[in-house]
Parts: structure tokens; sequence; C-alpha cells
């Protein structure tokens, strides 16, 4: 039978770097797989934004060839003197040199975030044993800026993404451009929003998004408000009839606010005309931007504590006498967690409250004549250092060591 070593010896010249070389990358994968598993948001959004960019030059491209091929082919159809054929020409020229200017910028951009996706993989795999700190000290700083962004932090968050130089592993550019359209909704303004789902189109329409419909329906109820009955009208029959087939009843109900009018007492229709149906459409476009770049809607900072603090809470950790070591035991951090899930603990462990060491068999619990139980290490010390006596340091009860009963932990 050949051991392990003389198999080794047998290989031929170079197999076993080989071999080392397929462990490192095996094991280099594995730990990539288990960062995406986490960061799946963290290149999700680049490489949308790498295919949308694409989309939009290949559009652009299909548009003016499509435009110069028919401006050539009436040409040639027209009966041109050769001074008006020049100058077709000419214009033509003009235009396919414009669009090669547009594709050399959008080629530049296309690079630009395909070297994004490529620092964003590489940061990933960079995750070792030997830099885990300061790998998770750049996640922390990541996800400060995403708390800062989603929060409307925008020069904070630009600030610290220069400071720390981890612009590429942020997305700030793709926030501003959802800022646009919070702005304008803010100041009651449709257009950049419906500007946006015409430019996503295909993708809203996939997810059956209703952002698009929403919009519409609230351009109708500012008509109403404005009495501008006939505009409304002509509105809903040029954008409005396509959706008829899907939202019906959402339809009837904004067209009856034609009879009702905006001074309505009536609360179906009264609630249509509330300033806070600007703020449903501002969380519904955010909504629906996370999910086009496939964002978590909460920000990820609210995730990680939320699960460091689910498994962290326990029944106990609400009650008087906590320890003030605990997290738990402090007001925000109990605010915070008061609707999450207690940990699920299988096996309970005591730790000792004066020298927060475990309590176990070899270092047994004792019981005081009150009641509490501390370590045996630490009421031997306390006994040593006062002649065997035992002050409780939460009641402030003095016995001596005698009088503790030990306890077991099954």
């Amino acid at each position: 039978m050949t051991s392990p070593m003389e198999t080794d010896e047998q290989l031929p010249n170079g197999n076993s770097s080989t071999v080392a070389a397929v462990a490192t990358t095996a094991s280099k994968t594995g730990k990539l797989a288990e960062s995406l598993k986490l960061e799946h948001q963290f290149l999700r959004v680049p490489f949308e934004q790498y295919k949308k960019t694409i989309r939009a030059n290949h559009r652009a491209f299909e548009k003016e060839i499509s435009t110069v091929i028919s401006g050539i082919s009436d040409a040639a159809d027209a009966d041109l003197s050769r001074d008006d054929a020049l100058h077709q020409l000419n214009s033509l020229v003009s235009r396919l040199q414009g669009l090669k200017r547009k594709l050399e910028e959008g080629s530049l951009t296309e690079h630009l975030q395909a070297q994004r996706c490529r620092t964003r993989l590489e940061h990933l795999e960079s995750a070792d044993v030997d830099n885990v700190s300061d790998w998770n000290a750049v996640r922390l700083k990541r996800i400060l800026v995403d708390y800062m962004l989603r929060t409307s932090c925008y020069e904070t968050a630009e600030k610290l993404a220069e400071t720390y130089n981890i612009q590429d592993l942020v997305d700030i550019d793709v926030f501003y451009e959802a800022a646009k359209v919070i702005d304008a909704l803010k100041k009651k303004e449709v257009a950049p929003a419906l500007a946006w789902c015409a430019e996503n189109k295909s993708r809203l329409k996939k997810s059956k998004s209703k952002l698009e419909f929403q919009l519409r329906l609230q351009e109708i109820i500012e008509l109403v408000r404005a009495d501008q009955s006939i505009r409304a009208i002509a509105y809903a029959r040029k954008y409005l009839a396509p959706w008829g087939a899907t939202h019906m009843k959402e339809l009837q109900r904004v067209m009856a606010t034609l009879a009702f009018k905006s001074t309505t007492e009536c609360a179906t229709y009264k609630v249509l005309f509330e300033e806070k149906q600007w703020d449903y459409l501002v969380d519904q476009f955010k909504q629906e931007f996370y999910r086009l770049y496939g964002m978590t809607v909460e920000p990820l900072l609210n995730i990680y504590l939320q699960a460091g603090l689910s498994a962290l809470k326990t029944p106990f950790c609400y009650e008087d006498d906590c320890t003030k070591e605990d997290p738990l035991s402090q007001e925000g951090f109990r605010k915070l967690a008061q609707h999450l899930p207690y940990s699920k603990q299988h096996h309970s462990k005591m730790v000792c409250y004066i020298s927060k060491e475990l309590m176990d068999n070899e270092n047994p619990p004792l019981v005081l004549p009150n009641g509490y139980t501390y370590s045996t290490k630490a009421l031997e010390d306390m006994a040593k250092q006062n002649h065997g006596k035992i002050t409780c340091p939460r009641t402030g009860l003095v016995c001596n060591y005698t009088d503790l009963i030990k306890a077991y932990v099954s």
C-alpha cells in the first residue's frame, strides 16, 4: 500500500505545485461564494448600470443609423441639384460624426463601469484570514455610506468615500440619479419620475410595476384640483386607457373625483387629495428603484444591526438586573430590538456576575442564602480576602462561605 508521502514523490515535476494552486483557488472561490451571499447588492448595482449603459448606447446607435439610411434613401429618390445633394450628404456626414463622438463617450462610460465591476470582484476576492480586520473595516465604511445615501446625506457620504478612497466600492452616482426624482416628487412634479419610468419601461413591465400608473393618476388628481376637468378627461384617454383592463377599479375611483371635486368631504375621495399621497409616491419610487438595482429595501446598516441584536436578545435582557455588559441593557438598543425575535438558544450558559467567567463543572455555581448565584472561583477569592465572609454584590447580604450551597449544571 502506497503512503501519501510516496505518492507525492512519484508525481511528475510541477504536479505538486499545481495541486497546491488548485487548492488555493478552490479556497478563494469558497470564500468568494460566502461573500456573495451577503454582498449581492455590492455586485448587482454596478452590473445593472453597465447593462443599462450598453442598452442606451445600442438604442442611440440604431436610431441614428436608421435616420442616416432613411436620409440617403430619400436623397437617392429625390431629384436634387448637385449643391442640394452635397448639402444633404454633408448633413448626414455630420450626423455620423456626432454619432461617433457619442459612441466614444458611451464606450468610455462602459469601460469605467466594467472596471468598477472588476474592482468590486477583486475586493471580494481579497478577503483573507490575514487581512480580515482591514477588510471588515472597509465593509463598515461601505455600509455607513449606503445608510447616508438612503437618508439623503449625499455630501457626507461623498466625503466619507473620498476620505477612505472607496468611491468604486459605493453607489453614490446611482443614488444621485434617484435623488433628482425624489426631490421633484417632493416638489409635486412627476415629469422626472415619468422620464425614469420611460427609461426603464421594459424592466418595470417585467416586474409588473404600478409606479407609472400611480404617477398618471396623481396627474389627474392635480388637474381636478385645479378645476381643469376637460384636460383631466383628455389626459386619461391618452395615458390611462391602456391600464383600464388591469386597473379599472383604481381608474374609476380617480375619475369619480371629476364629480366629487377636491372640496369633497366623502372619505373615499377626500383621501386622494391629501398631501400624503405624494409621500406614498416617494416611497413607491424608492421601492421600485431598489428593486431595479437589486438593492435591499432596508439599509444594510439596519439589517446588520437587527441581525446582531436578534442574536443577543433574550428575555433576561429586559429584566431590571440585566448586566451592564449586555448591549441590550441600554434603552436605545432595547427599542431597536423591540420587534425582533429572541435568539434561539439550544443550550443556556451561566456567566458569573462578579468575574464574568463561565460557570461549568470546572467552575461550578454556588448559591447564597438569598438565592443569588456566583462562581466558585469568584466567591473563594472573596472569602480569602474577607476572612471567610461573603458579601452579595447585588443585595449587600453578608454570610459565611460555609453557608453557600453548591449548584449543579445539567
